[in-house]
């Protein structure tokens, strides 16, 4: 069953981003809640809100782009539940399976990787530093150069 603008459907989290979570259908199709629909107020940071293996109710909006499946948890909230998906036989062996990778998924993340993750920002920062001030400084002396100052007589 393909999803339409306009319907409300459950979903799985399944990836966080700065820009807002990827969401699993029930039908299997995967969409996109942009921060901005996660929740009315101003969301700093999707984890404050959803967490990856949570269940959504969420609204199906109409896509700019053929192909993409946005949804919106904001314009969901308030709208009737849909009801559960019947369970089939050959499909709650692959939901155990996806819950216990979501349950080894949901823990927060070693405090080490933001560590890691910021001295790779910083050594990015200070290399573009060094590459700047070495740009200007070549700038400086052409211009120098071609003005005729700066000359030790």
């Amino acid at each position: 069953m393909a999803v339409e603008p306009g319907q409300i459907v459950r979903g799985t989290v399944v990836h966080l981003a700065p820009y807002g979570a990827l969401v699993r259908l029930e039908d299997g199709a995967t969409g996109l809640v942009h921060i901005s629909e996660i929740a009315a107020n101003f969301v700093q940071n999707v984890a404050d809100h959803v967490q990856q293996g949570d269940t959504v109710i969420v609204k199906v909006l109409p896509s700019r782009k053929k192909g993409k499946i946005e949804l919106s948890i904001k314009q969901a909230q308030g709208a009737e539940p849909p009801p559960p998906a019947p369970v089939v036989e050959g499909q709650s062996q692959g939901s155990r399976d996806e819950g216990q990778g979501t349950q080894t998924h949901s823990a927060p993340p070693p405090p080490y990787a933001r560590r890691e993750s910021r001295g790779a920002f910083e050594d990015k920062m200070r290399e573009f530093l060094d590459n700047s001030s070495d740009r200007l400084d070549d700038v400086r002396r052409n211009t120098d150069n071609k003005r005729g100052g700066r000359k030790s007589r």
